[in-house]
């Protein structure tokens, strides 16, 4: 075992060294150009994360003194705690994560599974013109529906709940999504379908246990866009959500930005509002770091095939 790695390692090694051989000087410069600008770009794009995470650990001086001060000194990593708890933030992350984001998430992909296989996978008429009805939905602002939509929830007994943000996802789950997994599940071979029906299957049994195991990035791209969507959903709660007691994150942390506003530079509400901004990202970004390799393969597949 260990010899095949060894002669594995080396015959990669190998092909790297044959590879910047046949480069060249103009090559070895293309080459070097194009790392340093990647990283230029890397750098800049993390530049406003480095400053939220530094600006938590300051007090109301450091954040705004001139020049700005990079690395603070003393670090206040209590003002993580202190902004997390003078506030009913395990409240709103329940909220956020037990009453939104993930029942949210899970009809937006049940939903638009179900009606992306309609679309791709059956025979029915006037199909292709309600997907084209489907997709035109898109091009409607939602501020359009927003009156509407306000007073049908508020007719139903819904406004200063949950219900209005999650119960549209279990009808459909957006065309976008609808979109994506079509393009996706027509890149499946007919015959895997054929065959199920072969043996007794229906419809529902394909998706489910043929279809749906084998689209897992497809699924994993849709089920993290809502999430996300979800997650840093501020509009909604703003316009459906009046009791603190139903806020999510996004909502309070709006609060701490009007506390700051009002307190100014000589409290301590901004570096509080970037210590709860951090915490509050970071599973984002830990969620996306970890799924990037799914998350970039549904993405190319979902193009294979229109």
């Amino acid at each position: 075992m260990a010899t095949s790695v060894t002669t594995r390692k080396r015959a990669i090694t190998n092909e790297q060294a044959a590879y910047w051989a046949r480069l060249g000087p103009l090559g070895w410069l293309s080459e070097i150009l194009k790392y340093l600008l990647l990283i230029v770009l890397a750098v800049t794009f993390m530049l406003p994360f480095i400053w939220m995470f530094s600006s938590a650990l300051k007090d109301s001086s450091q954040v705004f003194s001139v020049p700005p001060i990079w690395i603070p000194r003393p670090a206040l990593w209590q003002n993580f705690y202190e902004s997390w708890t003078a506030w009913p933030f395990n409240l709103w992350l329940y909220n956020t994560v037990i009453k939104y984001a993930i029942p949210a998430t899970v009809g937006t992909v049940v939903s638009s599974a179900i009606a992306a296989y309609g679309f791709a996978r059956l025979e029915w008429r006037l199909r292709d013109i309600l997907f084209a009805v489907c997709l035109a939905t898109m091009m409607v602002p939602g501020q359009v529906t927003l009156v509407p939509l306000f007073i049908v929830f508020k007719k139903l007994g819904w406004v200063n709940t949950l219900m209005p943000l999650v119960i549209p996802s279990f009808f459909g789950g957006g065309a976008y999504n609808i979109f994506l997994l079509r393009q996706f599940f027509m890149t499946l071979p007919n015959e895997l379908s054929d065959a199920a029906r072969i043996d007794g299957a229906n419809e529902l049994g394909i998706l489910f246990r043929i279809v749906l195991p084998l689209a897992k990035p497809a699924l994993t791209v849709v089920a993290l866009f809502r999430f996300m969507a979800a997650w840093n959903d501020y509009f909604g709660p703003l316009v459906y959500l009046s009791s603190q007691q139903q806020w999510t994150l996004a909502r309070g942390l709006e609060l701490l930005r009007g506390q700051h506003q009002e307190i100014g530079a000589s409290g301590m509400a901004y570096p509080y509002l970037m210590a709860a901004s951090s915490i509050i990202t970071l599973p984002i970004l830990v969620a996306f770091f970890f799924a990037q390799r799914t998350f970039i393969e549904g993405i190319s597949l979902t193009g294979i095939k229109g």
